[in-house]
């Protein structure tokens, strides 16, 4: 036994230090290429790692042996399935800064009391070493080894925002090189068009760039790639067949690949005034809503004239590029299950989706229409490449606490030259906070400010440069906004009244339940003397101002029971100290408009003031454990946590809408619940509720009640008052003269 072992160490290779040299790979099903099984080949036979003791800092090392800069995480118990053979490593102790796994402590090579549920799994970081040489054997499945890729454009096509197109060029050994397009095909342009945040390829003129190629200098890399085209980078493609290189012959049959991508219609380039012009607007059959970021959210389809979601079952990548491709993205980086973008609200109306990769549209992949078992706990969601089109360049947060907050700067050109500028704080908001967070890829605005004294910033910045933002919240990026343009008008000027913002990466999200409105509503005709503590608090309509104290008032009654379905609570904007005290309620109103309540006739006019209630927030009921956390007895913190949500019962004081003016009809009710946008929200488009209601002057029926419908308007040039936010309807595009009179009469 004894000889049979000194035998075997006899046999194991070692370097020159006397360290034993190992090879690492990541394997797995359903990963990416920078995750993974950790498996180790030693002794010429492939095997696995053992979790007990591992860390982050082995992470570290095994991530730099394989090229990666680092580890972003690393995960136990076989995560990404059991390994066979043997399980080469236990027990090992890294203190991050060695060469190789090899070089960490550890119980000794095929030392080992585990068994392959115990295999460990590591997530790198995206980014290569640079210079990093990459060995053929040491790659899983013979991906490609590259440090960077990039599409370098021609002089004509510099200019462009984005860049769609130029010469491939990969980074190997610290230098940028061509590769032959001898073996170049579509589904290689296709992968690179995807990684760069372009839907789809498309042909170029040859000619201009022959004689480009002609006068470069020749450096190519040794390789051809085999792409199927579904890959989500190009180090997930193959390596194919090796190239002889022989200096400037090198590739004498073909020329450099070039690469032509065709943007999304968000991502036109700039310089192009037809472009857009040439891109049919249809209504798509999905959405994204909830991301925190440009190019992700949860997966929203429209079936039956209604918007669902997607169950999770079989949810991947192949399905998560799909929806990017549709959406005018590149190739999806990521595919979320769990909910991860937030809950949403109606139907489920896809199962066990099992796309192609070459549809068109999600709802061309093969699918199962009965969500049986799904709940919307289960929704899909994806993250997309978006093109560079440098949005955070032209923006930036000055004189916070950390990078997430501080005064609004531009990049105007001024006297021929760029500088610096603050953005006026008249009418600045929520909404113009959103856009700011998003081009800056810092997610949602959780708070807009509009004095910003405390925030010192740059003393040459304090220039007024932009003025009149008013922001839907969908735009891309700020100057996309309405505003005065040159013409800029600001009282207060820049300074300490300049605007400022402050982002995270989650939101809160409130989804009032149509079923319990429908369910609650009636009417209540109540003495005006039992109303005066509601009177005091302004719950009735402008003419029991008039009212005789022995005369009726007709209510209409309901309750409304508030989800937050976000991945954040929902807090009030106030701090406690400005809360307001109800002496009649015996309670802190925290948020002075929380809920408006409106009945109106069928054109939209309203005929019931509706209650602007100030509301006290609180955890009333909460999902299956999940602890409340927000009350307001004992002047308690008031929200509404994750998962949980506030019922405000129909016989509490001023939950209701004063109907005594009202004649028998027809009505559409509405309610809206944050409509000043005080807080931020992931998704605003699901805070309002309409319902059919007929009145016959005794009894009141509650129908058709749907959340989050969109009711288009027209406009015309002889518009001469429109109120935008304050009707709460999600509006169409309009002509520019249309939007110009909205920004003149909003």
């Amino acid at each position: 036994l004894t000889g049979n072992a000194q035998s075997t160490l006899s046999l194991r290779p070692e370097s020159d230090s006397g360290k034993p040299v190992i090879q690492l790979r990541l394997a797995g099903g359903k990963r990416k290429h920078y995750e993974g099984r950790v498996e180790v080949f030693y002794n010429g036979e492939w095997g696995t790692v053992c979790d007990d003791d591992f860390s982050i800092y082995a992470a570290h090392v095994v991530c730099r042996e394989l090229g990666f800069l680092d580890a972003e995480s690393w995960l136990p118990s076989a995560k990404y399935g059991r390994g066979e053979g043997r399980i080469w490593l236990d027990n090992v102790h890294c203190s991050g800064s060695e060469k190789s796994l090899a070089h960490c402590p550890s119980n000794g090579f095929g030392v080992s009391d585990c068994k392959h549920s115990e295999d460990v799994g590591v997530v790198c970081s995206k980014k290569r070493i640079p210079g990093f040489k990459f060995i053929r054997n040491q790659l899983s499945s013979d991906e490609v080894g590259v440090e960077d890729v990039r599409i370098r454009a021609t002089y004509s096509h510099r200019k462009r925002i984005p860049i769609t197109e130029g010469f491939l060029e990969v980074k190997d050994g610290g230098k940028w090189r061509q590769i032959c397009n001898v073996d170049w095909n579509e589904m290689n342009s296709r992968v690179i068009c995807g990684m760069y945040g372009f839907p789809g390829e498309k042909r170029f003129n040859v000619r201009p760039y022959k004689f480009l190629a002609k006068r470069r200098k020749k450096n190519f890399w040794g390789f051809s790639v085999n792409c199927t085209g579904n890959e989500a980078d190009l180090a997930e493609c193959k390596v194919g067949r090796e190239i002889e290189l022989k200096g400037n012959r090198t590739c004498e049959q073909g020329m450099p690949v070039v690469v032509s991508c065709v943007p999304g219609r968000a991502f036109a380039p700039s310089v192009s005034i037809g472009y857009r012009k040439a891109y049919r607007v249809e209504q798509p059959l999905v959405r994204l809503r909830g991301g925190a970021l440009i190019g992700e959210g949860r997966v929203e389809v429209l079936r039956n004239g209604e918007w669902g979601t997607v169950c999770d079952d079989d949810w991947n990548l192949k399905a998560a590029t799909v929806v990017c491709r549709e959406l005018g993205f590149g190739s999806a980086k990521e595919a979320f299950t769990g909910a991860r973008m937030g809950q949403g609200i109606g139907p489920v109306v896809m199962n066990e989706v099992e796309c192609s990769g070459f549809e068109k549209s999600l709802t061309e992949c093969r699918f199962n229409s009965e969500a049986l078992g799904c709940s919307h706990e289960e929704d899909a969601a994806v993250k997309c490449n978006i093109p560079a089109m440098g949005f955070n360049k032209r923006l930036r947060l000055s004189g916070g606490r950390n990078p997430y907050e501080g005064r609004v700067e531009v990049l105007t050109e001024r006297n021929g030259s760029l500088a610096w500028g603050s953005v006026c704080s008249d009418s600045w908001g929520t909404m113009e906070a959103m856009v700011v967070c998003r081009q800056l890829g810092l997610g949602f605005a959780s708070h807009a400010f509009q004095e910003t004294w405390y925030w010192q910033g740059d003393a040459s910045a304090e220039a007024v440069v932009m003025s009149g933002v008013r922001c839907s919240g969908t735009e891309l990026t700020l100057d996309q906004c309405l505003h005065h343009g040159k013409h800029i008008q600001c009282p207060k000027g820049g300074g300490r009244f300049a605007a400022g913002a402050s982002c995270t990466l989650t939101a809160p999200d409130l989804v009032l339940s149509s079923q319990v409105v429908e369910q609650t509503t009636y009417l209540e005709d109540r003495p005006m003397y039992a109303l005066q503590c509601a009177h005091e608090e302004h719950c009735l309509s402008s003419s029991a101002e008039q009212a005789d104290s022995t005369s009726y008032r007709r209510l209409l009654r309901f309750s409304s029971q508030i989800h937050n379905n976000g991945q954040s609570d929902f807090r009030p904007r106030a701090a406690h100290h400005s809360w307001v005290w109800h002496e009649c309620h015996r309670h802190y109103h925290s948020m002075e408009v929380f809920t408006h309540y409106d009945l109106m006739n069928l054109n939209g006019t309203k005929v019931a003031e509706g209650h602007k209630a100030s509301f006290c927030l609180e955890d009333t009921h909460c999902d299956e454990g999940i602890q409340k956390r927000y009350e307001c007895a004992n002047f308690g913190a008031q929200g509404i946590t994750v998962g949980c949500w506030d019922t405000y019962r129909h016989d509490i004081d001023c939950q209701w809408v004063d109907i005594t003016d009202v004649k028998p009809g027809d009505y559409i009710f509405q309610i809206v619940i944050n409509p000043n946008y005080e807080v931020a929200e992931s998704d605003y488009a699901n805070n309002i509720m309409k319902c059919r209601a007929r009145y016959d002057g005794h009894r009141i029926w509650m129908y058709n009640c749907v959340i989050g419908k969109s009711i288009t308007l027209y406009f015309s040039d002889s518009i001469t008052s429109v109120k935008l936010r304050e009707i709460g309807y999600v509006m169409q595009p309009f002509s520019e003269s249309v939007r110009f009179a909205i920004a003149q009469k909003v």
